[in-house]
């Protein structure tokens, strides 16, 4: 990386984000789960709209479980009906002003199958990504962050890996799970192919050689990693069973086929995703992103985005961002 990530939480994020976007001078392109106007994002959402209006080119995607989460076409109470119009409007205000707005995942049936679950910020040269922010009230009420980079090949590279999503999102297909190589550090992505996740894998093989390991997610390691670390000396935080009937289901049945218990008690939601490893050799390795880390979204097919890196400036990052859990 030319410039050490920085990790920004939520509120940081957004203003952070929203700041260089009034700025931008020829792109900007953003890309979350969740995408919606409210309080707490509309200064964001309405810098992408000037962005588009003063000729920058504004690309938008975001996924329909946005709809299921905060638009309500399965549970249409009066409040979501409100949301769901909003959301309309939203689309509506960014088409009208020229940004490029897609709704990803259309053609999966099943609302939790396919879905685009990478979370990124491109503006010009500035990156916001390798977390798990999604763009509403409750993604930024969370306990999470995402990390700023500034590096225009990086930039480059995660622009055209947006325009392959969007063509095969379009398409109704999937893409084998893939990586590459920027400076020292390794950019790994899920392309949504069932059962596919490179991401998934590394943190297996890491655990598996690793002498020591801090797992930070929403939910409890399952499959192979969840065996793998149970014969580790691991810390585990996640969340205690909590929000909606199928969260809880899968916290609860999560921690009661691996038999996993969890160090975070707060009543904070806990969104964050990391894995730190102490390897034998005396090297510490840092994977985060978007995965939760559960096998789950490998049987899912999920599109998801990770950094590994041995960078000490991260790990710090994240060690120092552990240590807001038991505040």
């Amino acid at each position: 990386m030319s410039i050490s990530p920085k990790l920004l939480l939520p509120v940081a994020y957004v203003t952070d984000a929203a700041k260089h976007i009034r700025q931008a001078k020829t792109r900007v392109s953003f890309l979350s789960l969740v995408v919606a106007d409210d309080s707490t994002t509309d200064d964001l959402i309405d810098a992408l709209s000037e962005a588009a209006r003063r000729g920058v080119t504004v690309e938008v995607a975001g996924d329909v479980f946005t709809y299921s989460e905060v638009g309500g076409y399965i549970l249409p109470t009066r409040y979501r009906r409100r949301q769901f119009s909003l959301l309309k409007k939203m689309v509506k205000d960014f088409t009208k002003a020229g940004v490029k707005f897609t709704w990803l995942g259309r053609s999966h049936s099943f609302i939790y199958s396919g879905r685009t679950h990478i979370k990124w910020c491109v503006v010009d040269d500035v990156i916001y990504s390798f977390g798990g922010v999604n763009m509403y009230q409750k993604g930024i009420e969370n306990h999470d962050y995402m990390f700023k980079i500034k590096d225009r090949v990086l930039a480059d590279k995660l622009i055209d890996e947006y325009h392959r999503l969007t063509r095969a999102d379009a398409g109704g297909y999937a893409y084998r799970s893939h990586s590459f190589m920027h400076g020292d550090d390794t950019i790994l992505i899920d392309g949504g192919l069932v059962g596919d996740s490179i991401i998934y894998r590394r943190a297996c093989k890491l655990a598996a050689e690793a002498s020591k390991v801090i797992f930070v997610s929403q939910y409890c390691p399952t499959g192979r990693l969840g065996r793998l670390l149970r014969k580790t000396n691991t810390t585990f935080y996640f969340n205690l069973p909590s929000g909606n009937a199928v969260n809880r289901f899968a916290l609860r049945f999560g921690m009661i086929v691996t038999g996993i218990d969890t160090q975070y008690t707060g009543s904070r939601y806990l969104h964050a995703k990391f894995m730190i490893f102490d390897m034998p050799d005396g090297r510490r390795i840092a994977l985060t992103g978007s995965n939760n880390l559960s096998n789950a979204g490998v049987i899912l097919g999920t599109r998801e985005i990770a950094l590994l890196t041995e960078n000490s400036a991260v790990i710090e990052q994240l060690e120092d961002f552990v240590k807001t859990l038991d505040v």
